[in-house]
Formats: C-alpha cells, structure tokens, sequence
C-alpha cells in the first residue's frame, strides 16, 4: 500500500481523484483492511494544515483526539476525552470519529455547537452541515462553530459488550436581552437526536419546551439534561 501524505489541498484532491482511500486514525479501518485486503493508495491528511488547525471556533478533521485541549469549548473537549483508551485517543481523528464511525462519540457535542463542516472531495471543497457529514462520510477537513456562553456533556457508564452508552451534550448561546438559545443532543444506543429551544433564566422553560420530544422515552437523559441546564443558565 502506498501512503500519500499531501500537504496543500490540491495534492490531497489529486490523490483522491486517483483512488486513494482515506486513512484518518487507521483506528477502525485497519482491521477491516487486515481482513478484506489493503487499498493500492490510502491519503493521510496530517500533513495538511487545514486539517489541522486548533482552535476556539475550528478544528482540524486530522487533529488526533488526545489534542484538542481547552482551546475549544467545554462539550467537545469532554466528548473527546471521553472516546476509548489513551491509546486509542492518541491515534484516532477527529474526521475518523465523525465520518468514519458508527459510534460518533463526538456528534452530539458537534451538534449543539451549531458547527458546520469543510469536506474535501475529488472535485474540490465546500461547506456542508453534520448531516451529510454523517450520511454520506466525505473527507472531513475542519469544523467551525461560534463560541457558546456555556456547554456540558455527560457519558454514561456502558456495559462491556453491550450497545453505546448514553450521551447527553448542551450548549447554551445568547441570543441579547435576558435570552438564550439552548441546544440539547442525545445519543441513545447509535441515534442521535438533537432540539434547540429558547429560553431565559429559568431552567423549568426549557425543559418543558424540551420534554414532549427529546426525552419522553429517555428517563436517565431527563435527569441529565435537567442537571446541565441547571448549570448552564446564569443565576
């Protein structure tokens, strides 16, 4: 297998239009390649400053996930941190995890910061929004997002062998004059459900608002979320 270590987009695109399989992490591929038999060419983006990048408002798809830090709000730092073994946090990417996964530990974080993707494909880049990240897993260069006032996340305890566990992620983000957008994802076994409601201060608004669709069937999500509000919403 030849590896391509582009570092300029354009090298990336070239690599992609001649049938190179992206690698990310090679934290989920590898098996699947040991088995079924390796590519002629795989591209790696850690070589590619815009896929690198760490920030902020931005991260790169070939950050590994043991480096993203402080730098970035509190819900995806967490969600990052929360993904498998160090061992595993210090090989798998960012794109990896999205793109590439079934689990997508970090999806409901990505969701409730609004955050919006730079792709990468045989004919260029462009802009698109998590659900086609998730349904058509492109080559993920970057996420951008604006800073919330506050972001929580939650990862229960799950059972060895058992389905993913659940995941409750909030941000809350002004939006002037005592009022505030509150965003609400939830990862219940591999589905992720996500609400946005306004609200104030009061944390009995938005979870009244929230109730009826997100967390009807979710008890130990109710009792998350309840907590993250509460300790979202300013006193």
């Amino acid at each position: 297998m030849l590896l391509r270590l582009p570092t300029s987009v354009s090298e990336a695109r070239d690599h992609l239009a001649e049938g190179a399989v992206p690698v990310g992490g090679a934290t989920l591929v590898w098996a699947t390649w040991q088995r079924d038999g390796f590519p002629a060419q795989a591209v790696s983006l850690r070589e590619l400053p815009e896929a690198n990048v760490l920030g902020p408002e931005e991260l790169g798809g070939a950050v590994v996930l043991n480096r993203v830090d402080d730098r970035v709000p509190e819900v995806l730092r967490r969600a990052a941190g929360s993904v498998g073994t160090g061992a595993v946090r210090r090989a798998a990417t960012v794109g990896g995890n999205l793109a590439g996964s079934t689990l997508r530990c970090l999806l409901p974080a990505a969701l409730v910061l609004d955050t919006r993707a730079t792709v990468l494909t045989s004919t260029g880049v462009y802009d698109t929004d998590l659900a086609e990240v998730v349904a058509k897993s492109p080559v993920l260069l970057s996420l951008r997002w604006r800073t919330p006032v506050a972001s929580a996340y939650r990862k229960h305890e799950g059972e060895p062998g058992g389905p993913p566990p659940l995941v409750v992620a909030s941000a809350l983000h002004a939006l002037g004059e005592g009022r505030f957008r509150l965003n609400i994802a939830v990862r219940d076994g591999y589905e992720v459900v996500s609400e946005s409601t306004e609200c104030g201060t009061d944390p009995e608004e938005p979870l009244s608002a929230l109730g009826p669709t997100l967390l009807s069937d979710v008890p130990a999500a109710r009792t998350a979320v309840h907590d993250q509000i509460n300790g979202l919403l300013p006193r």
